[in-house]
């Protein structure tokens, strides 16, 4: 997404960043209420697990000698060839959404991967997830100044906090003491997604089948992402004899070619797989609690196989960011004055959507569409 994805959203995704029911495909009867919440529940925290787990495994190969943009293009060219079947299935996409696609691409694959990445190599991984957070903010503040649409004062209380919380985390009044570069490239990350956010909720009009299947798009995103990536990247530079070796991590010789495995398979098909698939048995606001754990994962991974320690205040800052951005995404929605037929506005955003995929975010969105379409953070 990350999308996040988380993304994202979604995540929000999750991107990604990144998925509820309106994909004009009913939702599978499920053996009760109970049954298909527990199991949302598990599935969602495996997609938070997987998606948490990506930068924890591409920093020990950005160390070992592959440059960001390599990882991320054999992150999401890898996820590519893995979800081809799925591309033909929804072979019909790209003529019925090109937009979209480009959009997600663009924006939810190739743009925040590449900054989140770029951003790891210079700065700790819960940290640069943590500023991808910020998304749901940045969002409120495109619905609010650019949009010019109410906003409820509890989303707003919600930006606040995580405004303030990231303060803490960068630690400002040790005059930013971390990589500004690296701060950038999150922070980048974070507007890539609240680019994809803004295209999810324009991108899900229509009724039925008419709505394109949230797999479909991941398919087709993943695909242009990696065209994209391909040109910028150069792969034909890569050192790829390091994929043959091993990445320290934390003292621990780890095979490379294992944790590119991890991060394909794993942090990027999986994790957009199972956001989908847990996004449609539980309600936006679980789903919203539970993708806020793809940034703690991803910080006690670090701390645990990279031995990044976070201090006292970093850690207080990150748990006031992760409650402002869960207030922010999942705020009841706010309507403007005018009576009834009047557009209703989410109070994380429009619409408010997770970090990281089809988990969050979105939650509060009156439209069903950034609910269906952003599956991550990707995230990250």
């Amino acid at each position: 997404m990350h999308a996040s994805s988380g993304s994202p959203a979604g995540h929000t995704t999750g991107p990604g960043h990144g998925t509820s029911g309106s994909t004009g495909t009913p939702r599978s009867a499920a053996p009760g209420p109970r049954a298909g919440r527990g199991a949302g529940l598990g599935i969602a925290l495996l997609s938070a697990l997987a998606f948490g787990g990506s930068g924890v495994a591409a920093k020990p190969l950005i160390a070992a000698g592959l440059e960001p943009l390599h990882v991320t293009w054999l992150r999401v060219t890898g996820a590519a060839l893995v979800m081809l079947p799925v591309a033909w299935r929804h072979r019909d996409l790209p003529r019925r959404r090109p937009a979209l696609l480009a959009g997600f691409g663009l924006l939810a694959v190739a743009g925040v991967q590449a900054c989140y990445f770029a951003a790891l190599s210079r700065i700790p991984v819960g940290v640069a997830l943590l500023i991808e957070y910020l998304a749901p903010a940045l969002v409120l503040g495109w619905v609010r100044f650019v949009q010019k649409r109410p906003v409820s004062r509890a989303a707003a209380v919600g930006v606040v906090l995580a405004v303030g919380g990231l303060a803490c985390v960068v630690e400002v009044w040790s005059g930013l003491s971390f990589d500004a570069l690296g701060l950038l490239l999150a922070l980048g990350a974070a507007c890539c997604q609240v680019g994809y956010f803004v295209l999810s909720d324009h991108g899900g009009d229509g009724e039925g089948d008419a709505v394109p299947d949230p797999l479909g798009v991941i398919a087709y995103g993943l695909l242009i992402g990696a065209l994209v990536l391909t040109v910028v990247a150069r792969p034909w530079n890569l050192h790829w004899s390091v994929l043959g070796g091993t990445a320290d991590m934390n003292g621990i010789e780890v095979p490379a070619a294992l944790l590119l495995a991890w991060i394909v398979l794993v942090a990027t098909v999986a994790a957009y797989l199972t956001g989908v698939v847990s996004i449609r048995r539980l309600s936006p606001q679980v789903a919203g609690v539970v993708a806020c754990l793809e940034a703690v994962i991803a910080t006690v991974l670090a701390w645990v196989l990279l031995g990044e320690h976070l201090s006292a205040p970093q850690i207080t800052g990150g748990a006031v960011v992760l409650i402002g951005a869960f207030i922010a995404q999942s705020a009841k929605p706010r309507t403007e004055p005018g009576g009834a037929g009047t557009a209703t506005v989410a109070g994380g955003g429009a619409p408010a959507v997770d970090a990281h995929g089809p988990r969050t975010a979105r939650d509060g969105a009156t439209e069903p569409s950034g609910d269906e379409l952003s599956a991550g953070s990707p995230t990250t």
